[in-house]
C-alpha cells in the first residue's frame, strides 16, 4: 500500500500542488477526518479530477473539506488500491463500493 500525503484543505492551491506523473489514489474527507470518497486519477490528471469533485456538480463531494492522496506506478494497480480503500472504509459517496 502506497503512502498518503498528509491531509490537506480541499482548496485549488492545494489541488495545484498534486503530481500528475503517475495514477493517483484519493480520499476527499470531510471536517471530522471520515473519508467520504476514494477515487483514482490516471497519470495527467490527477488534477483536474480533484477540481471536478469541487466544482462540477455531477461529481461534486459537497462535504469535502480536505483531501489525501497517493502515487501508484501503474493505474491497474491504482484500482487494486482503491478497491480495498472502499471495502475496508466503505465511504458512503462511493455508493456502489466496488
Amino acid at each position: 500500500m502506497p503512502k498518503f500525503s498528509r491531509t490537506q484543505k480541499f482548496t485549488k492551491a492545494n489541488i495545484a500542488n498534486v503530481p500528475q506523473n503517475k495514477a493517483v489514489i484519493y480520499k476527499i474527507k470531510n471536517a471530522a477526518g471520515e473519508n467520504l470518497y476514494t477515487g483514482i486519477a490516471g497519470r495527467g490528471r490527477s488534477q483536474e479530477r480533484l477540481i471536478e469533485h469541487k466544482d462540477v456538480k455531477k461529481d461534486q463531494i459537497p462535504e469535502g473539506t480536505r483531501f489525501q492522496y497517493a502515487q501508484a506506478k501503474t493505474k491497474a494497480l491504482a484500482h487494486k488500491i482503491e478497491k480495498s480503500i472502499i471495502k475496508k472504509e466503505q465511504p458512503r459517496s462511493n455508493i456502489q463500493h466496488k
